[in-house]
């Protein structure tokens, strides 16, 4: 096939494979309605997101898709923010469903777990390609509420931590559905397009209000001070590959969010300057946090809320100078995040199975995975802390965007001194299914950005460049030497509760118990009813959102 045989060919397909991305995972979680079918559960984790890998490579930019035959028309396009958190998150969902399949081979009721993954997956999905407000706000929805199945799988602190999840998860809800009220009604026609709502909103007499509301709104999804109390227990509690999805692949939808409904090109400084206040405190505050922490996963939340405070920050400083760069740059730093902490997760859960001798052969790919994060040179970590490095500029934001890498990198060797105690000796090692995963995860976060990067902004090589190679590592090394000297010092630091502030405030309120207790009969329930508990879910979450937005 020639090249413009191929053009033409995606032009008229790429389309029809946003409806596939969508539909496949669909199709698979009504399957498991079927006793006979559900015992292939496992299988669709793996298969489901292999549309949506499809769909951003075939399906960038080229044009919309209308579907009018729901309640209300979702139309559907991927733009290059899109297709790029697309493409990242769902071979994410691809890796961690390998693991996940692999984990549950031997359970027997694992219909539940699959189902609810599955709703979740297309929430995940949708948000990326969602075009009018009405699905974008079903799709946000199923990335949040289905989620609560994934949580409560497990252990028995779920019930707590699945509580505490959902409450936050409903608040964030609630801001979205008034700031997307308020979007449409300031477009002449009450137009549910996003464009003609972000197009509108400079002039809009609710600008303020309505930005307020996004940021509240995706601010719970991305763990924005000091809306992140649900992210460490949540995360903890969560199976392996489930904390994997939804530290790397969820929280990009509230990413996506505040990249689609800002108006960029307009300068909002009061609104700009809260949210790099909040973002640069988040930055420092997850890491100062996560150091006190004893849990590997627990330590991954506070960096997650670290980092997303480096991506607010970014927004919020492209938000001051109406900068639209800030976006696209936010985007590939979010994109990097989400496979690198997807990977440490997958990580965690094979270390924790490895004997001394596996962990020792290990470590060295999971540190390099880690130090990703602070900007390591030659990888993924070093394009991304390139990307936001023109909208932070080189004065104070700059100046604390590289203390972040020494804090980051601090907090990583933590981390990584944390998994190496979990090793013991005569402890059975995992296998290839479970290992390959991590591994795709550490090439992925190392060539998916740099792609992008390259491709996109036609840049040369620039990680090689001697200048920026040592900006890139002096960071890290100073991080390194505060670690060894301080490694006494930190093993004494008290640990603080999990959700540090939301923990302590909750206690008064019986927030946790009242949660718990609402986990119990929910999981009953869902074990009871695994699919039609989530079927409804989605039509709950459709009709409602649908019947308040419509003009």
């Amino acid at each position: 096939m020639n090249d413009a045989a191929l053009a033409l060919s995606t032009f008229a397909y790429g389309p029809q494979t946003l409806a596939a991305a969508l539909g496949a995972p669909l199709v698979l979680m009504l399957a498991c309605a079927s006793a006979r079918l559900r015992r292939f559960g496992p299988a669709y984790l793996v298969v489901a997101p292999l549309f949506a890998l499809a769909a951003c490579v075939l399906a960038s930019d080229s044009g919309p898709l209308v579907l009018d035959q729901m309640i209300y028309p979702i139309v559907l396009v991927l733009d290059p923010p899109g297709a790029l958190l697309l493409g990242v998150t769902s071979l994410l969902w691809l890796a961690a469903g390998i693991f996940a399949a692999s984990s549950m081979r031997d359970e027997t009721e694992s219909g539940a777990f699959v189902a609810f993954w599955l709703a979740t997956l297309v929430g995940n999905i949708g948000v990326f390609m969602a075009a009018d407000v009405a699905s974008f706000y079903l799709f946000f929805a199923l990335v949040s509420l289905p989620a609560y199945g994934l949580i409560v799988a497990q252990a028995r602190m779920a019930d707590s931590a699945g509580g505490l999840y959902v409450s936050v998860a409903l608040l964030g809800e609630a801001f979205l559905i008034l700031a997307f009220a308020l979007l449409a009604s300031a477009t002449p026609d009450h137009s549910l397009l996003i464009s003609d709502g972000v197009d509108a909103l400079p002039a809009s007499p609710w600008r303020d209000a309505t930005i307020g509301l996004l940021i509240a709104g995706f601010g719970t999804k991305i763990g924005l001070l000091p809306l992140h109390v649900w992210m460490p227990s949540t995360y903890r509690a969560a199976p392996v590959a489930a904390a994997a999805v939804l530290s790397g692949g969820a929280v990009n939808a509230g990413v996506i969010g505040l990249v689609r409904f800002f108006p960029w090109g307009h300068a909002v400084p009061v609104w700009g300057e809260a949210l790099v206040v909040l973002g640069m405190s988040a930055a420092f505050y997850g890491v100062a946090i996560g150091l006190t922490q004893r849990n590997p996963k627990t330590m991954l939340a506070y960096s997650s809320i670290s980092q997303m405070g480096l991506v607010a920050a970014t927004l919020g400083a492209g938000l001051v100078a109406g900068n639209k760069g800030a976006a696209a740059g936010a985007a590939l730093y979010a994109a990097h995040h989400g496979l690198a902490k997807g990977g440490l997760f997958l990580a965690v859960g094979v270390l924790s199975g490895c004997g001394t001798l596996r962990m020792r052969r290990l470590t060295p790919f999971v540190g390099l995975l880690a130090l990703s994060l602070a900007g390591l040179p030659f990888s993924g970590g070093v394009i991304a802390k390139l990307a936001i490095k023109q909208p932070l500029g080189d004065g104070l934001l700059g100046a604390l965007s590289t203390l972040s890498a020494i804090a980051t990198t601090l907090l990583m060797l933590h981390f990584l001194r944390r998994v190496a105690a979990l090793a013991e000796p005569r402890v059975s090692n995992p296998g290839w299914a479970l290992i390959t995963p991590m591994f795709a995860m550490i090439a992925a976060s190392i060539m998916a950005p740099t792609a992008y990067y390259f491709a996109i902004e036609n840049h040369r090589l620039v990680s090689l460049d001697a200048a920026l190679f040592w900006e890139s590592l002096w960071p890290i090394l100073v991080g390194a030497l505060i670690a060894a000297a301080a490694r006494r010092w930190l093993e004494r630091l008290p640990a603080l509760p999990e959700g540090d502030v939301g923990a302590f405030a909750a206690r008064p309120f019986g927030l946790f118990a009242r949660g718990g207790a609402a986990a119990d009969r929910g999981e009953i329930i869902l074990r009871r009813w695994p699919v039609a508990a989530g079927a409804l879910m989605v039509v709950a979450i459709m009709i409602s959102g649908m019947g308040v937005l419509k003009p």
